[in-house]
Parts: C-alpha cells; sequence; structure tokens
C-alpha cells in the first residue's frame, strides 16, 4: 500500500496529533490500559459472552485486583470492542482505578455491555488505528498499553504495519491474546501473525487462550504480566525463552 492511499484512509478515522509524552514528574498514574476485544463475524454469540464475561471476571480476581492497586499511582483502565473498517465502540471509557470499588464497576460495566456488530472482517489495522486515537485522550500516565485480543487474521483494511507508521504509538507497548480455535496449524499461524505483525515495544508479548472458554484464564495472566513492574534483568527474553511458545513463557512467569 502507497502512503497516499494510507493517509486518505486515515483521514476517515479522527484526525490524530502526535500525542505528547507524559512528563514522569506530573502523571497522574503509572499505567494507561486499553484492552481491545474482537466482534468479528468469526466470533459468535456464545463466544462473545464468554469474551465479555471472562474479561469481566479476570478484572475482579483477587490477584488481580492486587495488581491494581499496588503502587503510589493507580491505573487508568478503558475498553473497546472492534470488527470491521468503521465498526469500533467504547465498553468502557478511560476510567481511574483507585479502589476496588473502581474495578466492580468496570467489572459491571463490560458485563452488561452488549455487542454492537456481528457480521463485519477483521480489520486489524483500522481497529489499532482506534485505539490510538483512545490512547491520545487518555490521562497523563508513565506508561501506555494495548491489549488486542482476536481469534483471526487482519482480513479487511490497511495490515498493522501502516496503523503503525500512521498513527501516533510513540512509546505505546501492544501486546496480544490469541483466542485458538482448536486446530494447531491455523494456531500457530495465528501466533506467528501477532509476534511478527501484531506486539510492538518494549517488552511486549502474546498470550494464547484455548478458545474462548479459556479466556478468563488468559486474561488474568496477561493483567498480572502488564501491571508487574519487569525486572531489569527481564526486559528481554533469552535465546531459551525466544524459542519457547508464548504461552509457555506467560505460565512460567505466573503459575497456576
Amino acid at each position: 500500500m502507497t502512503r497516499a492511499p494510507a493517509a486518505a484512509l486515515l483521514c476517515a478515522l479522527p484526525c490524530l496529533l502526535p500525542a505528547p509524552a507524559a512528563a514522569q514528574a506530573g502523571a497522574a498514574c503509572r499505567l494507561a490500559l486499553l484492552l481491545a476485544l474482537d466482534v468479528s463475524s468469526s466470533v459468535d454469540p456464545t463466544e462473545d459472552r464468554l469474551q465479555r464475561n471472562g474479561l469481566a471476571a479476570a478484572l475482579i480476581a483477587p490477584e488481580v485486583q492486587q495488581a491494581f492497586l499496588e503502587g503510589d499511582l493507580p491505573v487508568a483502565l478503558a475498553a473497546y470492542e472492534w470488527s470491521g473498517r468503521y465498526k469500533q465502540a467504547m465498553l468502557l471509557d478511560w476510567q481511574m482505578i483507585r479502589g476496588a470499588g473502581d474495578l466492580v464497576a468496570a467489572s459491571r460495566r463490560i458485563a452488561d455491555s452488549r455487542r454492537g456488530e456481528d457480521e463485519f472482517p477483521t480489520a486489524m489495522g483500522y481497529a489499532l488505528g482506534y485505539g490510538a486515537g483512545v490512547l491520545r485522550r487518555a490521562p497523563p500516565c508513565l506508561f501506555q498499553t494495548l491489549d488486542v485480543s482476536g481469534d483471526g487474521e487482519n482480513n479487511e483494511g490497511f495490515p498493522p504495519a501502516t496503523a503503525y507508521r500512521e498513527f501516533p504509538f510513540a512509546g505505546v507497548t501492544v501486546n496480544g491474546l490469541v483466542i485458538n480455535g482448536g486446530d494447531y496449524e491455523g494456531e500457530v499461524s495465528l501466533i506467528d501473525f501477532y509476534r511478527e505483525e501484531v506486539i510492538r515495544g518494549p517488552g511486549a508479548f502474546v498470550e494464547v487462550a484455548q478458545g474462548f472458554a479459556d479466556y478468563e484464564r488468559a486474561m488474568r495472566r496477561k493483567l498480572l504480566r502488564e501491571l508487574t513492574p519487569r525486572a531489569v534483568g527481564a526486559l528481554e527474553p533469552s535465546a531459551e525463552q525466544a524459542r519457547e511458545r508464548p504461552g509457555e513463557q506467560t505460565a512460567r512467569a505466573f503459575p497456576g
């Protein structure tokens, strides 16, 4: 795709200027965490409900609550659903998580949400571009992380590489949660797609859910890893760790 068509496509989404980096001294929170749920046509109603309820349950799991509430600065949380090119919708706008009550409220909001679309393909580039816009209006935090969950590769619109080139992603870590459909070859292909084209930034990683029924467990692991400060020596995986499948690395870091 040439730069001119890409720029034309970007104009269809909200105009974005480069977001200024949050000065650490004036940061209102330690992390702006944005969660993106796949509601493309490959996700049936039962799977959508498992995903929504799984995220809601993961947010209020005791160990996740503890991870949210540790530290001197709070976490800012938001979530949206995505599918086709212009089919994104906020499920939870930015909410500062200062106590258990805030997490319960966020969990209920997501659990009570209803799917807006169910017949559109997987426009990953557009989903990322939308996420960049949501992150731009996040509270000033020390770090920004975008979570992208999905059960398929990009099959409509511009690819993730174009989104990363055209939208302001400087300083943003993008992690992935692959929802495996049970086909080993398909699973490996989708993991490779997320590892090679979706995740980006310092410490970015892929978590794997073995089907939508496993979404809650995988999301708990993912949130723990994102909310727990990394040790300096753990920023880059060793050669042996790099050969492991993504879920195995997380399983070793957060057993159980």
